[in-house]
């Protein structure tokens, strides 16, 4: 309720582009439930899948290149489920069309994907906000922020290993093609990489190696001086698989906390969407943030491909 005016803010038009099973159960339940949202519609490349979950969350469904006309004027903003290289364009046509954007993690999987969403939104001047799950669940937002304003790290170390493409593996996410193209160092390198950034500054020297199947490690060297080591995968034994990101320095030793899932975490997206909305004032996992992640990771693909 605005005190001044006595009257109750109109709630934050979002449509979502995409409607594939990371939208069906993560964007779409968020937004549909989120009470300062208004879930304007639902785009899908498929009319079939756009029209079951839209009718799922009582909302409209568009499709074809007619339809992201549409759903763009009916919006204030719009969030997207949708690869990366599908997304980018998307992201850029949105951010001219005067629309907040919603990205999901990589922006892009070259730099100039990413560099014109970034240059697009400045451009716009509209709010950006790219999902990195771990900088938006409540417990780990929170465990980030400590960890920084404690400072006095000397290393890190994440493991991120997931088993998508294990043998028995039943994820509906394993038949996605750009994920089993580019692995875990595009699919779960943005989450890592979202967390030791803020904690320990910037990358300024990164190095690469491929491990076994689609595994990547990596060597971080960090603006305030500490290192890291990363390592991500998607093809781990359903035994090996699992989420580790610790910290060590002056004051010891902090493990990362376990999260409430990707729900709670977007709606935290969405949250902080609104607020720059409100303020004006850019959130750090923006979309030039999101720019500098595939930078980070093309250069870590490169050296592991050589």
């Amino acid at each position: 309720m605005d005190s001044a005016a006595g009257t109750t803010a109109a709630p934050l038009r979002i449509g979502l582009l995409g409607a594939g099973p990371w939208a069906r159960n993560t964007q779409a339940p968020a937004l549909a439930a989120h009470p300062g949202v208004e879930l304007s519609g639902v785009w899908g490349r498929r009319a079939e899948a756009a029209d079951a979950l839209a009718t799922a969350h009582g909302t409209r469904a568009y499709t074809g290149e007619e339809g992201i006309d549409a759903l763009l004027e009916a919006s204030d903003a719009v969030a997207f489920a949708l690869p990366p290289d599908v997304q980018a364009p998307l992201a850029v046509r949105a951010a001219r069309a005067g629309r907040h954007i919603l990205m999901d993690k990589p922006v892009a999987t070259t730099v100039e994907g990413a560099r014109a969403v970034a240059d697009a939104v400045a451009e716009a001047g509209v709010a950006s906000i790219v999902f990195c799950t771990l900088r938006f669940a409540p417990e780990t937002a929170a465990w980030i922020a400590e960890q920084t304003a404690v400072g006095g790290w000397f290393t890190a170390r994440a493991q991120w290993l997931g088993s998508l493409y294990a043998e028995g593996s039943t994820s509906e996410y394993a038949d996605s093609p750009w994920r089993r193209e580019k692995g875990g160092l595009w699919d779960v390198g943005p989450h890592a990489l979202s967390v030791l950034i803020p904690v320990l500054g910037d990358v300024e020297h990164l190095t690469a190696a491929p491990g076994p199947a689609d595994t990547t490690h990596l060597i971080l060297r960090h603006s305030s001086g500490a290192s890291s080591t990363v390592t991500l995968g998607l093809s781990a034994p359903r035994g090996a698989a699992g989420v580790e990101i610790e910290f060590r320095g002056e004051h010891g030793t902090a493990s990362a906390p376990g999260w409430d899932g990707a729900e709670t975490a977007f709606r935290g997206a969405v949250d902080a969407l609104a607020e720059t909305v409100r303020t004006g004032v850019p959130h750090a996992c923006d979309a030039r943030f999101g720019r500098h992640l595939t930078e980070l990771l093309v250069a870590a693909e490169t050296q592991a491909r050589a």
